[in-house]
């Protein structure tokens, strides 16, 4: 039977190749949010080559999971596959593709247990900070929190009850706009939910360090959220705004000279807003993220073809 160990192959390769090809390309700093787009389609056609490649190797190593799979397909679809011809490899690679889908899901789970655990110990923290009011009930319409703090900054606290969390330096600093600008970005974070973003890609990069796909893959949903939420704010604020929010925000951190501190990224951001790259067109919009929609949809193909040339 082929069509485990192509899937694999077809896997394999989109793993290799993918994240090379969006190296080189332009135009992923242009459209974040459709690279985005692009990345979560690889990596789910990538699962989703092992998830079918483990479904059909359980099929042909194990008569009781081949019956309950092609169950509801029409006689003669199963014989198609050819599972009579199956080695002895096939149940060796479906116990090992369900232990990796096994310990995926334990990582995601270990990364949203600790999420959730930093966001109860960073709202005890907001609450001994800010406490309540006489009178206020708790989590009742407070999705703005300021601060106290000599250092300028804010972030978004997602959860059941979102807050945004801004520091006192942080309204001394950013004037009119520039602070407008700063809180556009942090609710770009929370409307597009990137923080399921960055869970699932960390999830998947811990659990599996030794896969380069996965590590790129969490290395630049870091990067294009960040990008994805500056280009949110310049659209209702401009670009040199939201320049110069950054540059308030950050100068005090060591981002900017020879020695940059561990947010390296942002005098990039900075000369991005400014240097205002031409977005892509439209219809070239529309291209990249119908072609990335069609690549999960590749490794379902190649499951069904069996199945089709057996009904047609």
């Amino acid at each position: 039977m082929m069509v485990p160990a192509v899937l694999l192959l077809l896997g394999a390769l989109t793993a290799v190749t993918a994240p090379r090809l969006l190296a080189r390309a332009d135009w992923p700093d242009r459209e974040p949010v459709v690279a985005l787009w692009v990345w979560q389609c690889v990596v789910a056609a990538v699962l989703l080559c092992c998830a079918l490649s483990m479904t059909l190797s359980a099929a042909a190593a194990w008569q009781k999971v081949r019956g309950r799979v092609f169950a509801p397909a029409p006689r003669g679809v199963a014989e198609a596959y050819t599972f009579g011809a199956a080695g002895p490899w096939a149940a060796a690679v479906a116990v090992t593709l369900a232990c990796g889908g096994a310990w995926s899901a334990v990582m995601l789970l270990r990364e949203v247990a600790r999420a959730r655990s930093g966001r109860r110990r960073r709202r005890a923290e907001l609450r001994l900070r800010a406490p309540l009011l006489p009178g206020e009930k708790p989590d009742a319409g407070r999705r703005l929190v300021v601060l106290e703090g000599e250092r300028p900054d804010a972030w978004w606290l997602p959860g059941p009850s979102p807050r945004l969390v801004v520091t006192t330096a942080a309204l001394r600093r950013l004037k009119g706009r520039q602070l407008d600008a700063l809180l556009a970005h942090e609710q770009g974070h929370a409307r597009a939910r990137h923080d399921w973003l960055l869970h699932c890609s960390s999830a998947l990069a811990d659990g599996f360090p030794q896969v380069p796909v996965f590590a790129a893959f969490r290395d630049e949903m870091h990067r294009l959220v960040e990008l994805a939420a500056d280009d949110m704010a310049s659209r209702r604020f401009g670009r040199l705004t939201t320049a110069l929010a950054l540059v308030e925000l950050n100068e005090g951190r060591g981002v900017f000279g020879p020695c940059p501190a561990h947010q390296a990224q942002v005098p990039q951001r900075v000369n991005r807003l400014l240097t205002a790259p031409a977005r892509l067109t439209a219809a070239r919009r529309l291209g990249l993220t119908a072609t990335a929609t069609l690549v999960p949809v590749v490794p379902l193909l190649v499951t069904f073809v069996p199945a089709l040339r057996a009904l047609g």
